[in-house]
């Protein structure tokens, strides 16, 4: 299966990086507030699944276990595009007067829709806590997750440029980067939780132990897979198989858009990256801030294995 013509053969000139501008207090880009009425009107529907995370947290990852879990009597070719089967939210909605952005409006899918979204929770459409859809979200820590958005600020080409390291680890600490504070993150979508159906889940956890990960994913959708379906699961999940699986990867898309010489789309997939970029004053300075934001949330987040 091929990727749609035009994410492969996108024409150069119509890919810039995007500026930020600030709705109801994130930051989120200037062609996303161009048509924020949209997507803060969008039309869920009862049966609609959400997957949810702060970006690079691992939603690719959690998409494509979903997806198999959702299908796991037909798993012969478990070969899926992420991004076709639970389509971007936001993307989508602002693709609907340009083609080349968009190839699959989740308007057009029959249900029940798996949809995915990087919003934090006070800025989702209404309509998905009205017909009470369910919800999937996957947290990471802080300090991985900085880096993973460091690196991919770098390869795509549709992004704000992130300077370097300390620029950017500065302008995440102050929330001035797409989809604003990963504190403000973390902790609305945890306390949302409360009041509405959503599975919090967190990355290091997923990493120790995915099988056992897989069982609360398959109970909160009210499905039953058999633990040699979970194994078959796990063996295309593994990160270094997703990696090599142009379904997941992106590595079609063009380089105008996603440049994997600079970096892949999927890099490392690990717990632990950030010793490798954070001095010891920063991560201190981190953990710190870790300490204040998240007191008394209930959260913890685990930087190592």
């Amino acid at each position: 299966m091929e990727l749609p013509s035009s994410l492969e053969d996108l024409d150069p000139k119509f890919v810039t990086r995007c500026s930020l501008i600030e709705i109801e207090g994130v930051s989120l880009p200037t062609t996303t507030a161009k048509y924020w009425d949209r997507i803060k009107s969008f039309q869920a529907r009862p049966d609609d699944l959400l997957i949810c995370s702060y970006p690079k947290a691992g939603s690719t990852w959690l998409q494509e276990t979903v997806n198999m879990i959702q299908n796991a009597d037909n798993l012969g070719c478990p070969f899926w595009i992420c991004f076709l089967q639970s389509p971007f939210l936001q993307v989508s909605i602002c693709g609907k007067d340009n083609e080349h952005l968009c190839q699959n409006l989740p308007e057009s899918r029959p249900s029940p829709r798996s949809l995915k979204s990087h919003l934090p929770v006070h800025l989702l459409a209404p309509s998905f806590w009205e017909q009470k859809c369910k919800v999937i979200y996957i947290a990471r820590n802080a300090k991985d997750t900085v880096v993973s958005y460091f690196h991919f600020h770098h390869m795509n080409k549709t992004l704000p440029h992130p300077g370097n390291w300390e620029e950017f680890l500065d302008k995440f600490l102050a929330g001035k980067v797409i989809c604003g504070s990963w504190f403000d993150h973390v902790c609305g979508w945890w306390e949302a939780k409360k009041r509405h159906p959503i599975l919090y889940l967190f990355y290091e956890d997923m990493k120790e132990d995915p099988i056992r990960e897989m069982r609360k994913i398959a109970q909160f959708l009210g499905l039953e897979v058999r633990e040699p379906v979970l194994n078959q699961i796990l063996e295309h999940t593994q990160f270094e198989t997703m990696k090599g699986n142009k379904m997941a990867n992106y590595s079609n898309v063009s380089p105008c858009l996603m440049d994997h010489t600079v970096s892949p789309f999927l890099r490392k997939g690990i717990v632990g990256d950030w010793k490798e970029h954070f001095t010891v004053s920063q991560s201190e300075h981190l953990d710190g801030i870790c300490s204040q934001l998240l007191e008394g949330s209930g959260l913890t987040f685990r930087t190592e294995l």
